[in-house]
């Protein structure tokens, strides 16, 4: 692969993560052949030169690497398998990346039942949420084979930071780094929101509690930045569904049982993100089980000095 002559990418999940992720492919000049289970989802990249195709199996036969970008495993499974799915359209040695949060079974499945194909199979999963998707700066963590992260470089250089597009190991690694971040981020949070709520119900000032745990051995990344959105503008994200978030934890309970390590304390995260989207609905944002400890405190987690 070389930048004079850029790869037909297809691309398969048209959603909040995969339109950004499409335009900037297509700013970059990749030549896009698209597919969603909505076609309007397509409407604007078809006005900039992308081509429809009806199927996953279309797409696939129509391009040089054909990327997934779907919810859930399930989704996976049926885009690749199904009757249209891009093993009915892909060529012998042809290329397919999966970027959802997944696991490796759909993959794994593949390599053992069409191996004689020659298919080269990685995973690419992504952190930065939509912001990073729709500003192409995108965290990648790719697990496959070397020389095929190499080869596909261009291709994830247009949707992510070229600084943090990482090789992580061979198959499936992808698929576990990124699931061990989100199982990470939401423990970070659900922590945070337990300690400003005991915080601020004990009488501490927030902004002198938020300022004391960064200047402290307990500082994150979460505590001195993500959580500011909720803080300064009582957004929780609404851009990723908390069914999502659902969805993510007990896959990474799953991988963890599956492993054979126990996961105690995130299964009582998973828990309560799942008496979250109880409470608040499927749509809710990922951060919304920041509103469970303020409605257990009787008031809004903000900061005075941006109120004021």
């Amino acid at each position: 692969m070389t930048h004079a002559v850029l790869p037909t990418v297809g691309f398969i999940g048209l959603g909040n993560m995969g339109s950004g992720m499409t335009r900037n492919l297509q700013r970059a000049g990749f030549p896009l052949v698209v597919n969603d289970l909505r076609r309007e989802s397509a409407a604007e990249l078809v006005a900039g030169g992308a081509r429809w195709a009806a199927t996953p199996a279309e797409a696939a036969a129509a391009s040089d690497v054909v990327i997934t970008m779907l919810p859930t495993p399930r989704h996976v499974d049926a885009v690749v398998n199904g009757p249209d799915g891009i093993l009915a359209g892909i060529a012998d040695g042809g290329t397919w990346v999966d970027m959802s949060t997944s696991v490796p079974e759909v993959a794994d499945a593949v390599r053992r039942a069409h191996g004689a194909r020659g298919l080269r199979i990685l995973d690419a999963p992504v952190s930065g949420m939509s912001v990073g998707a729709a500003n192409g700066m995108l965290q990648i963590f790719v697990g496959g084979e070397a020389e095929d992260v190499a080869r596909l470089r261009p291709v994830f250089e247009a949707m992510g930071d070229p600084e943090r597009i990482l090789h992580v190991g061979g198959a499936g690694a992808g698929y576990a780094v990124k699931l061990m971040i989100n199982q990470l981020w939401f423990s970070h949070l659900v922590a945070t929101a337990e300690v400003l709520a005991i915080g601020v119900k004990a009488g501490v000032d927030l902004d002198v509690l938020r300022d004391s745990l960064i200047a402290s051995p307990a500082n994150s990344n979460f505590v001195e930045h993500d959580v500011l959105s909720i803080l300064d503008r009582g957004d929780y994200d609404e851009g990723f569904a908390i069914a999502l978030a659902c969805k993510d934890l007990g896959l990474s309970i799953d991988l963890a049982r599956s492993v054979g390590v126990p996961a105690e304390l995130s299964a009582v995260v998973e828990q309560i993100y799942r008496r979250a989207k109880a409470q608040y609905g499927d749509l809710a944002g990922e951060m919304t089980p920041v509103q469970l400890y303020e409605d257990l405190i009787g008031r809004p987690l903000r900061r005075e000095a941006v109120a004021a």
